[in-house]
Formats: C-alpha cells, sequence, structure tokens
C-alpha cells in the first residue's frame, strides 16, 4: 500500500502516531528554515513539515517540490503550534521523516483550488485537472450519492434494474437522432436512444410490472446550460397503475433523496397544479412557487380608456413587485430595456406605484384616473411600497413574457434561494399542441401518452378546436422553476396508439414502418401501464445549488457540443469511409 491513511481523515487523537501519506503538492513554502508542504487527495489536505535540521537529503527534496506532484510521504502525525478550524485536519501536521516522489507534474494552467483563475474554455480543456479541485469532487459525491439512493429506494419497492439497447431504429418524431453507420448493412444506420420509451413499454408487454434503469440518452438537439447532447435519466416504468399511483411512489423517491443526501424534509404531499393554471398565473409550465408574485389578467380594467397600446391587444397582464415603488426612473427604463431584449420580447412596459402615502402613480397617467388604477393595484392586493408591471399582447406570448420577468424580479430580490426546495407537480397537460408552419399537430410529450379518459370522446373527433382541448394523462415534476422529470400514463390498445399517430399526421405506412413492433406488441396483451423519466444531471445539480448540469457530468461537452478536451467530433480517415460507404459533403476544417 502507498498509504496508511488519506488525506483527509487524521485528527488530533492520531498525534504519536507514524502514518504514510500519498497524494499532489499543493502548495509548499518556506518559513523560518522550515517547508511546510499541504499534500491533496480527494478526501481533503494535510499540512506537512520538514523541520530545519532534518537530514539534508530530506530538506533538498521538500524545497524542490512543485505544485501538483504526485509524492509519498512518511512521518509522525504532531500536534499543530498554530491550528487552523477551518480545514477537519487543522489541528494536526505531519512531521516527516521521508518524502518520495512518485511523479513531477508541469505547472498546471491555473490554480487546483476552491476558485480556479482558468476560464471555462481552459478549464474545460484540461478537465482532468479541474476535476481535482473540492467543487468538483463534492459534485460527483453528490452524483455517486444521488444514484445510490435511488437504487436502494426503487430496488425496496421491487423495481428491476434493466439494461436497454443503445444501437436502436432511428425514430425522428421529438428531437434530432444522433446516427450510427452499419459497416455490415451498407447504407443502414442505427440510432442512439433519445430514451428507452418503447423498450421499457415493452417490458411492461413483457410481464415485467416495475422496471428502472439509470440510463445514458442522446439527442441532438441546440445545447444550453442545462443541456447536453448526451446525458443521463432515471427511467421508470409501472403496470397496472393509474396517474396518482406513479406519483406517489416517486414522490416517496423525491422524499427520500431530499432526506438522506440534504437532510431536507420535504412535505409530506407535493402539491398539484394544472399545466392551465401554471401558465395563466406563473407564465411557465414548469413554474419557481418559492416566491408569489403571480400573474393576474388586467385587460378588463384597463381597456377602454383610450390607451391605443392596450385597446388594441387580446390580453393585459400584470405582476406585484413587492417594496420596490421606490425604484427610480433610471432603474425603470433598464427594465424597460432589459423586457425589451429578444429573450423576452416585449416591446414596452408599463408600471403602476403604489407610493408610501397612499397615493398612485403610473407611467400611464393622462390616460386613467386615480380610481381606475387603485382599481388594478386592489386586484393584485397591492400595498402601500409595491409597484405592478404590466406587459400586454397575445395571451400565451404575454404571459411567457410576464414569467420571464417574474423569475428576473425574483433574482434580482433575492427570492431565488438555491436551498430552498418548492417542490410541484404539473398535471393535465394539453396531449398535442398545433403548429401553424406544418399545419399539424405535435405531441405535447411524445406519441404513446394517453389522452384522460373523461376526453376520450374528444379525442376521436375530427374537429381541431375539439383535439386541442384533449388533456393528457401526463405530468411534470418541476422543482425550483426547473422541470426535473416527466412522464405519463402510456397508451396501451393498439387501436387508440393508431388514433394518435393519425392525430399526429403521420401515415399508417410510415407508422408501421417506424412503430409497427409496438403496435403488434399491443396486440398480444399489453397492461396498463404509465411511468416517469427523471433528468439525473439537473437533479444532481439543482441537490448541489447550481442551475448549470455540467459540473455534475465528469466529461461534459460545450455549448457547441464539442469535448475540448479530446477535440471531438472529428474527421475519419478515408479507410473507414469507405468501409462504411460513406461520403462526405462537409467542407474540412483543420
Amino acid at each position: 500500500m502507498y498509504r496508511t491513511h488519506t488525506c483527509g481523515e487524521l485528527r488530533i487523537e492520531n498525534v504519536g502516531q507514524t502514518v504514510t501519506l500519498a497524494g499532489w503538492v499543493q502548495k509548499s513554502r518556506k518559513l523560518g528554515g522550515m517547508t511546510f508542504v499541504d499534500l491533496r487527495d480527494r478526501y481533503g489536505i494535510t499540512q506537512l513539515v520538514v523541520d530545519a535540521h532534518a537530514a539534508e537529503e530530506l530538506v533538498e527534496t521538500a524545497s524542490s517540490l512543485g505544485r501538483e506532484w504526485v509524492i509519498q510521504v512518511t512521518g509522525e502525525v504532531i500536534e499543530r503550534q498554530s491550528k487552523n478550524p477551518k480545514m477537519p485536519t487543522g489541528d494536526i501536521e505531519i512531521s516527516l521523516s521521508e518524502i518520495k516522489v512518485l511523479n513531477k507534474a508541469n505547472t498546471p494552467p491555473f490554480t487546483i483550488e476552491e476558485e480556479s483563475d482558468g476560464g471555462e474554455e481552459l478549464r474545460a480543456k484540461y478537465r482532468y485537472l479541474d476535476l481535482r479541485r473540492g467543487p468538483l469532487q463534492r459534485a460527483l459525491k453528490i452524483r455517486h450519492q444521488i444514484a445510490h439512493e435511488v437504487r436502494n429506494y426503487l430496488d425496496a419497492q421491487n423495481f428491476l434494474e434493466i439494461e436497454t439497447p443503445y444501437l436502436i431504429k432511428s425514430t425522428p418524431e421529438g428531437a434530432r437522432d444522433f446516427v450510427v453507420p452499419s459497416r455490415m448493412n451498407p447504407g443502414q444506420f442505427y440510432a442512439l436512444p433519445q430514451s428507452p420509451q418503447t423498450f421499457k413499454q415493452l417490458l411492461m408487454v413483457a410481464g415485467y410490472d416495475r422496471y428502472f434503469q439509470i440510463v445514458r440518452c442522446f439527442r441532438d438537439e441546440d445545447l444550453r446550460a442545462d443541456r447536453q447532447p448526451e446525458f443521463t435519466q432515471i427511467d421508470c416504468e409501472m403496470s397496472f397503475v393509474e396517474q396518482e399511483d406513479v406519483l406517489n411512489t416517486f414522490e416517496g423517491m423525491m422524499r427520500t433523496l431530499f432526506k438522506n443526501v440534504l437532510n431536507v424534509e420535504i412535505a409530506e404531499r407535493i402539491p398539484r397544479m394544472s399545466w392551465y393554471d401554471a401558465m395563466d398565473f406563473y407564465g411557465s409550465d414548469k413554474p419557481d412557487i418559492r416566491f408569489g408574485m403571480k400573474i393576474h389578467e388586467v385587460t378588463d380594467l384597463v381597456q377602454g380608456h383610450g390607451f391605443s397600446v392596450f385597446d388594441s391587444v387580446e390580453y393585459i397582464g400584470a405582476i406585484n413587485v413587492e417594496g420596490t415603488a421606490n425604484y427610480t426612473r433610471k432603474q425603470i427604463d433598464e427594465l424597460t430595456e432589459w423586457v425589451k431584449r429578444p429573450q423576452v420580447g416585449a416591446k414596452g412596459l408599463v408600471y403602476i406605484k403604489v407610493n408610501e402615502d397612499g397615493s398612485i402613480k403610473s407611467s400611464v397617467d393622462k390616460f386613467y384616473t386615480p380610481e381606475q388604477l387603485q382599481a388594478v393595484a386592489d386586484r393584485l392586493e397591492a400595498k402601500k411600497g409595491d409597484m405592478l408591471l404590466l406587459l400586454c399582447g397575445a395571451k400565451r406570448k404575454t404571459q411567457n413574457m410576464l414569467g420571464v420577468l417574474r423569475i428576473e424580479m425574483g433574482n434580482r430580490l433575492g427570492l431565488r434561494d438555491p436551498f430552498n426546495f418548492a417542490p410541484l407537480w404539473v398535471v393535465d397537460f394539453p396531449l398535442v399542441e398545433w403548429d401553424d408552419e406544418t399545419q399539424r399537430f405535435y405531441a405535447m410529450h411524445h406519441p404513446f401518452t394517453a389522452p384522460k379518459p373523461e376526453h376520450l370522446d374528444l379525442f376521436y373527433s375530427d374537429k381541431k378546436e375539439d383535439l386541442e382541448k384533449v388533456c393528457a394523462n401526463a405530468y411534470d415534476f418541476v422543482l425550483n422553476g426547473t422541470e426535473l422529470g416527466g412522464g405519463s400514463i402510456r397508451i396501451h390498445e393498439a387501436a387508440m396508439q393508431e388514433r394518435m399517430f393519425e392525430v399526429l399526421g403521420i401515415s399508417k405506412e410510415d407508422a408501421e414502418y417506424k412503430f409497427g413492433f409496438i403496435i403488434n406488441a399491443f396486440k398480444f396483451g399489453a397492461p396498463p401501464h404509465g411511468g416517469l423519466a427523471f433528468g439525473f444531471d439537473r437533479v444532481c445539480s439543482l441537490f448541489g445549488g447550481q442551475e448549470t448540469i455540467r459540473d455534475y457530468i465528469a466529461f461534459p461537452k460545450n455549448n457547441q457540443g464539442r469535448d475540448v478536451m479530446i477535440d471531438s467530433p472529428s474527421y475519419i480517415d478515408q479507410v473507414q469511409m469507405d468501409e462504411l460507404f460513406l461520403e462526405s459533403k462537409a467542407e474540412k476544417h483543420e
């Protein structure tokens, strides 16, 4: 063994013991003829000391050590004269009798410390160095803990962990597939799974009534901070269940995760909210309910008073931003420019202030009496010192803009504490949504989601307006304004599945080619079933108090889907191209 202890485990009770440690040199410094070295591994940091009167060879070796050198040391645990209460090992140090250099190291391009001086791109290039840093080590430890707790919980609930294939058939109904050419089947391609959706349903048909998998998924889509081309799901499916059974099972799982990983208790019953209420009151299908500031419609109160901007639109909505009536003209102008950004898309912003003396001040004073403005304030239960912000336009678009503004004001006012957890189920989604550009319906979740039983008459209607009213037997788990997971009760009858493809404008021939295997499977006794999948990376990041998932993935891609450490994706040589019967039209850039 290279070590008797780790660099994080020695304490005052170990004083007098002779120990051997191994790790990386965090830093080295000389002080009054003595050499102090901080030795680091993933368990912590221990201070080493070499006395000025120690053997000459030992002093020389200690003096020569550079940052990130890998060393093995032996010495006696002694009590530190100058203790460091911020370090778990801060009461002791090791008086060295031996140093062995295991590997020298180049000077790293950035500091391997809590706060690094390296930019994101540089640290991504040297990811193996970045992973030595405490924040990333803690992030990956959280990931491990959550995976462990998930497996323990689901095993106790009689779920079986079953692997499904990575090389499957392309079914481009959602995001774009990553495709893999087949050398043995020229001109034909596998696809990497966007999720194991059809396979887990087939497992239900096969009688495995409780399945789960912590599984890698692949989607060739535009990326953001919370998206990666390859990501991990906690994927689950259950037979002979209704919606409430699924929700209760996975509420239990999330409650267990919060308790065992974070020591946080969450509500015994997580609240439910319909998709329509989420959009109307929060402007988002993943509302952050840690703070109020609900959206209220005020169209009936402000139309018809001569203000042409309001009089010509479908919808006017408002939020009450408490305690901001003291905002200056400069602050309001800045906020107006903020909502005009393309990411928000508003054409302007109207405010109504309820001043501390009870008077009303607004940017549209000349069109409204104080009484009319007070009526708006009353609807939003505004108090003295509050300010209302109003936006207008098409209903859903305006609600979305107000939702974005609400989150921004929540950030500015410090209302979004990452360690204040407010989980929520969003239910009763529309089954399908109409796209004007392609003139067809698309599944809000995916084509295998069942309509709510009470909406079957609407589902079988040929009228567009009826189909738009159909609610899905679907549900999303939302935490602090982020969708962590979602699922549905599935279609389990071949005739209903065929009707769903018909609604989505997928021809019988196309449906048979892409999904014939699952339609046929349903004809052999498919049980009622449903399930959901959690975004594992997102769960990890939110449990760690972060919005980005990259730090919770050992080797992530950047916003262009590239791994800058290994320089991937990359060109392949012509021999490989010929073997795969491929020809590239792309211009080659070195």
